[in-house]
């Protein structure tokens, strides 16, 4: 935490101080007009900003991206230092004092505003790259993998429905079985049922029993990291997405994609069976929520169907610590990190009137989680060993409007 406060002392402290010095200095030594005197002033702080920035800050951090983009760093600032003008120009000069604190005061406030614009613009500029990034397919070599296809299914207290999850799974993907090989890899996560039995009874290639109730997201990494296909997939045991939208995933991500997210916002999505109107506006919450952690816009953090390629799914769920819902949040997050390409795809969506979800005991975790993942991205912790899969030759952007299933 001292590194932290230090980090932070050098890249805000410092330049607000000495814009703020400055300023003084200009207007009531040496008798400066006021505009010309924060103009000055602004510009060697905003150097100076710049500077300590790509010297002290985690360059690894998506959040400080910007400080790559030297024409983005100075297009923001210019605009944040002409609102820094404006308002520091109406407040000081309607005051009617010429006193060093009422420059002070004056200028605070106008700093306040030009932060908020800073605060803006490095988000839209981040936003535009993050989205640029991962509409790029990266041609890596063949995944690795006994398997052409898992199928990670986390199970809690299933055990009356778990069998014809798994016979449906394996039945209407008999075809992906015949033309590479498909397991379907059933994680029950501390039930207090017959699930694990129930499993394996109806055909599971693997069946991971946890001790304990942990949650889904740790039940999906052990299933991920358990997997041996060459894609791996993750779907919910009510097969509110069923097996025939296993396969629009399956092919996005055999088409040279990193990640493939079922869609249930997509334009060209169907929802057969509505949600609850307290689940649907939880679900908007949660996306909204998700912004304190990720850069880039998805219209469906949460949803239940995702596939990765299987060196990507190690890589991301290796580094991943959230147990609870929020670790689809923390999966986007580490993506995003390390600017994996992804894809949006239309899903057909029936959802069940059964869950596990308990609103509010669940609302307050998700919360606390997303807290913890940005606390964790701040200091570093997700910059583990380790690298990306390899590229193996030139980058594949994607066609017109993003490409693929999304559009």
């Amino acid at each position: 935490m001292t590194g932290r406060l230090r980090r932070l002392a050098a890249v805000a402290l410092v330049p607000t101080l000495v814009d703020i010095g400055l300023l003084v200095l200009f207007r009531q030594h040496f008798g400066w007009i006021l505009v010309v005197a924060d103009a000055a002033a602004i510009a060697v702080a905003s150097l100076l900003s710049y500077v300590l920035h790509r010297a002290v800050t985690f360059r690894s951090d998506p959040y400080v991206r910007w400080v790559e983009i030297p024409p983005a760093f100075v297009g923001v600032a210019v605009v944040a230092a002409a609102v820094d003008v404006v308002v520091l120009r109406a407040l000081y000069a309607g005051t009617g004092f010429t006193a060093t604190g009422a420059l002070i005061e004056a200028k605070l406030v106008a700093l306040v505003a030009a932060g908020a614009v800073r605060l803006v613009g490095y988000r839209w500029v981040l936003l535009g790259e993050l989205t640029r990034a991962r509409r790029v397919r990266w041609p890596r070599p063949p995944a690795p993998g006994d398997l052409r296809l898992s199928v990670v299914v986390p199970a809690l207290d299933e055990a009356d429905r778990i069998g014809d999850t798994v016979r449906r799974l394996t039945g209407e993907l008999a075809d992906v079985d015949a033309d590479g090989g498909l397991e379907v890899v059933v994680v029950d996560d501390g039930s207090s049922d017959a699930t694990a039995d129930a499993a394996l009874a109806a055909g599971a290639a693997q069946v991971v029993v946890q001790s304990r109730n942990r949650g889904k997201g740790a039940a999906v990494r052990v299933g991920v990291l358990a997997a041996r296909g060459r894609t791996v997939a993750f779907t919910d045991a009510d097969l509110a997405y069923d097996p025939g939208q296993v396969r629009r995933v399956l092919a996005a991500v055999e088409d040279g994609w990193d990640l493939a997210i079922g869609d249930r916002r997509h334009p060209e999505s169907r929802t057969l069976a509505h949600p609850s109107v307290l689940r649907a506006w939880g679900s908007r919450a949660i996306n909204w929520l998700g912004y304190a952690v990720l850069l880039g816009s998805f219209r469906d953090t949460q949803s239940g169907l995702k596939a990765f390629r299987s060196d990507v799914a190690r890589f991301l769920f290796a580094r991943t610590r959230v147990d609870g819902f929020a670790f689809d949040i923390e999966v986007l997050h580490l993506a995003e990190r390390h600017q994996l390409s992804l894809i949006e795809v239309p899903v057909a969506v029936t959802h069940s009137s059964r869950s596990t979800v308990r609103e509010a005991r669940d609302a307050v975790r998700l919360v606390v989680d997303l807290l913890r993942i940005r606390h964790w991205s701040a200091a570093g912790a997700y910059e583990a060993d380790g690298d990306v899969p390899p590229v193996a030759a030139d980058p594949v952007p994607a066609p017109p409007g993003g490409g693929g299933p999304r559009d």
